[in-house]
C-alpha cells in the first residue's frame, strides 16, 4: 500500500454539537466512541470529531501506512518534526508531525489481526 490520506480529525471544543452539525448540515452519520470521540460516516473519506483533552488544535489530516517506524524515519528525513511520539489507539497505533510549511498531520498503521 503506498501512503494515503485515508482519515480526518476535527478537533471540537463540543463533540455532540460538531457531530450534530455535520449531520443536519451534510448527512453525515456518526458512531459514538465514547464521551470524547464520534467516528463520522458517510463523509467521503473517514474521520472524527475529536473533544479529548490533548486534542490538535486544527482540522488534522491522517495517513495510512504499512510501516509506521520507517514512515516516521521518512517524515524526519523529510524535515518534519514529531510532535506527539508513536502511541496506541482502538484499531491502531500512529504519531503526530508537524510539516516545514507549519501543517500537523498524523501517520498510522492498523493493528495486526
Amino acid at each position: 500500500m503506498a501512503d494515503k490520506i485515508d482519515y480526518i480529525e476535527f478537533p471540537s471544543t463540543d463533540r455532540a454539537r460538531s457531530s450534530a452539525f455535520f449531520e443536519a448540515a451534510f448527512g453525515w452519520g456518526r458512531t459514538s466512541y465514547g464521551p470524547d470521540y464520534d467516528g463520522l460516516e458517510n463523509a467521503g473519506i473517514d474521520g472524527g470529531v475529536d473533544q479529548a483533552e490533548g486534542r490538535v488544535a486544527a482540522t488534522m489530516a491522517i495517513v495510512r501506512t504499512d510501516d509506521l517506524d520507517d514512515a516516521e524515519k521518512r517524515v524526519i528525513a523529510a524535515g518534519g518534526v514529531i510532535t506527539r511520539e508513536q502511541f496506541d489507539f482502538p484499531g491502531g497505533r500512529r504519531f503526530h508531525f508537524r510539516e516545514p510549511g507549519g501543517n500537523e498531520l498524523a501517520v498510522w498503521v492498523a493493528r495486526a489481526e
